[in-house]
């Protein structure tokens, strides 16, 4: 009879028990991620404060804020929606506050593509949220990314033209971390219990298979 192979049994165990805590981790998350979100829709209704700066701090979003921008690098586009539902397309301001520090607006939303505000800079209140984040979502889970930054979305477009942009709304931040558990234990046991045909399979050797 053949014995079972340390190596292998060794590398499957770690990588278990790794699963197993990534789990476990999620879980945790998911106990925290309840209370934010319950600050997240108070929130909403408590009063205006000034912009951050620095730009970051999770406890800021859907609070509602104003801002002095004193300078616009550029203004980009993306696919964006108006308050009352209109699809078009959305405008972020590259803004630099009288500090130095930069941060976007999300200006409004125009359903015309060959429409491009001009705007210089000035006084806007709006709605705060993450402004848009390229980095890989496993490098921003396990800290080796910069942290989000805010945006100020306008609830009164500096810009005439355009419409308010649809109100960042805490109940689409999701609260999947049960989700995530469940797949992380789920992997766990997949791999023993592949593992643990493998090792019948090498025990009982060619000639079972024969028989």
């Amino acid at each position: 009879m053949k014995r079972v192979p340390i190596v292998s049994t060794i590398v499957v165990l770690l990588a278990v028990v790794t699963m197993i805590a990534l789990g476990v981790w999620q879980l945790q998350r998911r106990d925290g991620k309840e209370a934010l979100l319950a600050s997240f829709a108070r929130n909403a209704d408590l009063p205006v404060i000034a912009f951050p700066d620095p730009p970051v701090g999770e406890r800021y979003l859907f609070r509602r804020a104003t801002a002095q921008c004193a300078s616009v690098a550029d203004i980009t586009r993306a696919a964006g929606r108006s308050v009352d539902g209109v699809s078009g397309y959305r405008y972020l301001a590259d803004c630099t506050s009288e500090t130095g520090s930069k941060y976007k607006v999300e200006m409004g939303v125009a359903a015309d593509p060959g429409f491009m505000p001009v705007w210089r800079g000035g006084s806007v209140t709006g709605q705060m949220t993450y402004a848009p984040n390229s980095a890989p979502l496993l490098q921003r889970w396990f800290g080796g990314a910069a942290p989000d930054r805010l945006m100020l979305v306008a609830t009164n477009p500096p810009v005439a033209g355009l419409l308010p942009s649809r109100a960042p709304d805490p109940s689409g931040v999701p609260n999947n971390h049960l989700a995530y558990a469940v797949q992380w234990f789920a992997f766990a046991g997949i791999a023993l219990v592949i593992y643990a045909l493998a090792v019948r399979r090498r025990m009982r050797g060619p000639g079972a298979q024969r028989s």
